[in-house]
């Protein structure tokens, strides 16, 4: 006999599929949102609907955005010249915590996995190459993740960008192999950006 009715066991099925949350996180969500009143679950389930309506990506860098460009794009206090490259949305909320960083980025959304049948292709890598031969950029920082995955793709990019005459440096110490950077802290994210190095 099971232990929910069925619109528990639904829900528990769709909070599962989230990433990080196993059964008992499901379990512990369920029984928040069982113990608010109507009215929070109806404001819980618009937040969710408004971000799924409204959130999209930045036409210029592709970071999470509600307008056409992102918050960072449209800042002209930022460095424009300096862009660093990330792998997703997330990297770039956690440089932005680290707070350091005054330049520009390029979200790539993804990176280079072979096991997972993601190639070059699949990354937005032919909009950085539009904003390069625009002249404007001088200086571009890698900071995909040090695993792998983001140390291949680290590689593809210099050799793809080295040709096209911008200096090209890579986040260095501070952030461990086999990480990724949503989950360092503010301190070691700043370490890694000051430490960059050419490549």
């Amino acid at each position: 006999m099971a232990a929910y009715t069925e619109s528990i066991e639904k829900l528990l099925e769709k909070l599962e599929r989230m990433p990080g949350i196993g059964r008992r996180s499901a379990e512990r969500i369920t029984t928040y949102i069982l113990g608010i009143s109507q009215d929070e679950a109806r404001q819980l389930s618009d937040a969710i609907t408004r971000v799924k309506e409204n959130v999209r990506f930045c036409k210029l860098c592709n970071n999470l955005s509600e307008e056409e460009f992102c918050r960072i794009c449209r800042n002209d206090s930022r460095n424009k010249d300096i862009v660093c490259i990330v792998e997703k949305p997330s990297d770039v909320t956690a440089l932005e915590k680290a707070g350091d960083f005054k330049g520009v980025y390029h979200v790539l959304l993804g990176s280079i996995s072979p096991l997972e049948g993601k190639g070059p292709a699949d990354l937005k890598i032919d909009s950085l190459l539009e904003r390069i031969k625009k002249g404007e950029i001088k200086e571009i920082i890698i900071a995909t993740d040090a695993d792998t995955e983001g140390e291949t793709t680290s590689l593809y990019l210099t050799k793809l960008l080295k040709p096209l005459g911008v200096h090209i440096s890579r986040i260095g110490v501070g952030i461990p192999m086999g990480s990724n950077l949503e989950y360092a802290d503010s301190s070691t994210l700043n370490k890694a950006l000051e430490s960059r190095r050419q490549l």
